[in-house]
């Protein structure tokens, strides 16, 4: 039985090694990127089940991964959870809050790593 593939997809050395940890102790597969040029080439090279996707990232920044990956025809079916902090993507968006407006699913970095460990399933 093949394991589950999980690409993170954050530019904090910290966050992706110390995430990286907790879900290959859950079981799962993990490949990691920590800009999104290295993303997108992961995610079209290995095809993972899951992308845990940053959205302040060097290089190329996540609305524009999230637009490549669902754009193309072999990588539009694989699921991506946005993660980010409010303030970060208000500071993205220059101090404007994001009323009615989330991208998929947004959860702070550490919420993910719990709930895919099975912490909170």
């Amino acid at each position: 039985m093949l394991k589950t593939t999980i690409l993170i997809v954050e530019d904090s050395k910290f966050l992706r090694v110390a995430s990286g940890r907790v879900l290959a102790k859950a079981g799962y597969d993990i490949l990691n990127a920590a800009d999104g040029e290295e993303a997108l080439r992961s995610a079209y090279e290995n095809l993972p089940d899951l992308i845990l996707l940053d959205m302040l990232l060097p290089k190329l920044g996540g609305q524009q991964v999230l637009h490549a990956l669902k754009s193309n025809p072999e990588t539009a079916h694989i699921p991506v959870i946005v993660l980010s902090s409010l303030s970060q993507l208000n500071e993205a968006e220059g101090g404007q809050t994001q009323r009615g407006r989330r991208p998929l699913h947004t959860l702070r970095s550490h919420d993910w790593t719990w709930i895919l460990s099975g912490r909170l399933l």
